[in-house]
């Protein structure tokens, strides 16, 4: 059963090469377009797509407010952000709003479809160039002792950092582990403060960069 995908972009150019990008595989069916953010929540709540392609400056609802409401209230439904921008604040945000993937549209087709895949499969999916930009806001290369060591985590601990960076809900992660999503919440907040971050996405990026777990980024 093919991947189902709605495409949610204020150019109907875009979404029309998109949309032809993207039939090129048989295993990727494009069942929807929003030409705004609310429309893209309004049409994820009608179709449940399994991943939507997300623009970030979007009219009506904003690419990060949509991400935000689609992710909280459906976390099955995985969102990949297209975008022209590489800002810190555009990354950032739409990472801490749920979004499982963060591509430029400067990037293939066959790179889409990858992520596409990648974050279907409950992965999460950086270009190396928004890594390099998640991993560079790192607060003083993880300073106030860190050392780079994963010996500062518990084995619970990297446990949940694992199942995070797969791009898991909590109440996903408390069911692959057996534990409560409280206890997830509790891990989280340890793990924040032993690397001392205060989001997911740097949390990840630090456990990438010391090479305790590999998401495998997309290229640019």
């Amino acid at each position: 059963m093919p991947i189902s995908l709605l495409l949610a972009d204020d150019h109907k150019i875009v979404r029309e090469g998109t949309r032809q990008l993207l039939e090129q595989y048989p295993d990727l069916e494009v069942v929807g377009e929003a030409a705004d953010g609310a429309e893209a929540v309004e049409l994820a709540v009608e179709l449940q797509p399994d991943v939507v392609i997300m623009d970030v400056r979007l009219p009506v609802l904003s690419g990060m407010e949509a991400t935000r409401i689609i992710t909280s209230r459906y976390p099955r439904i995985r969102v990949v952000v297209l975008s022209a921008y590489d800002g810190d604040e555009y990354i950032f945000p739409l990472l801490e709003a749920g979004a499982s993937g963060y591509l430029l549209k400067t990037s293939s087709g066959r790179e889409l479809a990858d992520a596409i895949r990648a974050v279907h499969s409950n992965g999460t999916v950086l270009t190396r160039r928004i890594l390099a930009r998640v991993i560079g806001r790192l607060p003083g290369q993880v300073s106030h002792g860190f050392s780079g060591s994963s010996e500062h985590l518990t084995d619970r601990e990297m446990d949940v950092l694992r199942a995070v960076a797969a791009g898991r809900s909590n109440k996903e992660v408390a069911q692959a582990l057996n534990i409560s999503a409280q206890t997830v919440q509790v891990h989280l907040r340890n793990i924040f403060g032993k690397l001392s971050v205060k989001s997911r996405s740097a949390a990840i990026a630090i456990a990438i960069s010391h090479g305790w777990i590999s998401l495998e980024p997309a290229d640019d």
